[in-house]
């Protein structure tokens, strides 16, 4: 049993919403992200881009429109979110569920050529260090020379008053913005597993979360680490190019 258009497009926009509360300024983070990917792709007739923990295809759709002849391949482990995504931003990217990390999950990606960016937002700090540093020598081996990754996240500063101060004052700034908004994570996730139209991919979901271990992700950190993950796997060249608080968008040119 399909998800129907109408259920895949209600279940976004709750979902566009409720996600407000947890990424700051999260359209200007969006439209930073293509900046960079514009930029770097000025030329390309046909760029080739890579969506990291696509969820239900919120970058993918954004980079659709800004570059209509991109190919946009989007990668997550969530049966639901895929779902939703392939249904509702059918026409934005090619769908592929795999887990990012595990070993030999490019290879489900079905590239025939090199990516011009691979790029990502509030995804990657689930990866612990060793998982994280092996996923961007793996990225810095699938990008072209002058190819990016592109990673909008939250980055905890060094040292605890730093950290503490730039994580309020993302916070404070979330709130304010998504002040009309009383879904939340939890709340989106806990409805959703009510729908029948959705029942399927969350059965698949559940027997997934019961089969994995748990484990630490990366979300401690810094962006200074982060950094030297990136150099060490090969990315010469790491910058910031836009933070309010303590989310970044973070660019690693390759050579």
């Amino acid at each position: 049993m399909g998800v129907s258009m109408a259920t895949a497009g209600m279940w976004l926009e709750r979902w566009e919403r409720q996600q407000q509360r947890y990424a700051v300024d999260r359209e200007e983070r969006f439209t930073v992200i293509a900046d960079v990917v514009e930029h770097v792709t000025a030329g390309c007739a046909r760029p080739l881009l890579l969506d990291l923990g696509c969820g239900p295809g919120s970058l993918a759709a954004r980079l659709a429109g800004r570059l209509p002849g991109a190919e946009i391949v989007a990668v997550d482990m969530d049966p639901v979110l895929l779902e939703l995504g392939r249904t509702h931003h059918a026409d934005a990217a090619r769908y592929v569920d795999a887990v990012i990390g595990e070993d030999d999950w490019t290879d489900a990606l079905g590239l025939d050529r090199p990516l011009d960016a691979a790029v990502s937002t509030t995804a990657l700090h689930y990866l612990s260090e060793p998982v994280l540093l092996r996923t961007y020598r793996r990225l810095a081996g699938l990008l072209r020379p002058g190819g990016v990754l592109v990673n909008g996240d939250h980055f905890p500063q060094q040292g605890r008053p730093l950290s503490e101060l730039t994580a309020h004052v993302g916070r404070r700034r979330a709130e304010r913005s998504c002040a009309h908004t009383h879904e939340d994570w939890e709340s989106w996730w806990a409805e959703a597993a009510q729908d029948p139209e959705l029942a399927d991919p969350f059965a698949q979901r559940e027997r997934r979360r019961a089969g994995r271990a748990g484990g630490s992700g990366g979300d401690d950190l810094t962006v200074a680490r982060h950094g030297e993950l990136l150099r060490e796997a090969g990315f010469r060249h790491v910058t910031s190019v836009w933070q309010f608080g303590d989310s970044r968008v973070l660019v690693a040119v390759k050579d």
